[in-house]
């Protein structure tokens, strides 16, 4: 039997941007794509800490050292610029293997979201 477990997060990063006119995805900043672990076109899951949000998208890569952190297409609409999000990747395994499992966590300064 597999189950799910987070895989990666990055946990209280800034939203720099929201675009609507987009075809959907959120743009991560490289630099916190490889913190956490996370690749181009995963699936994840965004929680939105000042409005309760919660959805799911696919990562597109952001320029490497900019902080950027946009959610496009519809998502644009669960969120504001300067929310707070927490972005996390889940994967399957087999029980015994989640057991000793380490998850990537990022714990990027919110201001800037620039890994501290």
């Amino acid at each position: 039997m597999l189950i799910e477990v987070v895989k990666s997060k990055i946990h209280r990063v800034r939203v720099t941007e929201a675009n609507l006119n987009y075809i959907g995805s959120i743009t991560i900043d490289e630099d916190l794509m490889d913190a956490a672990n996370i690749i181009t076109n995963e699936r994840v899951f965004i929680v939105n800490n000042n409005n309760g949000e919660r959805f799911d998208t696919y990562v597109i890569r952001g320029e490497r050292g900019s902080g950027t952190i946009c959610l496009n297409g519809a998502a644009a609409r669960l969120v504001q610029p300067d929310d707070i999000v927490i972005i996390m990747a889940y994967a399957q395994m087999d029980a015994e293997e989640a057991k000793t499992f380490k998850p990537s966590i990022v714990f990027p300064d919110s201001r800037t979201n620039k890994i501290v």
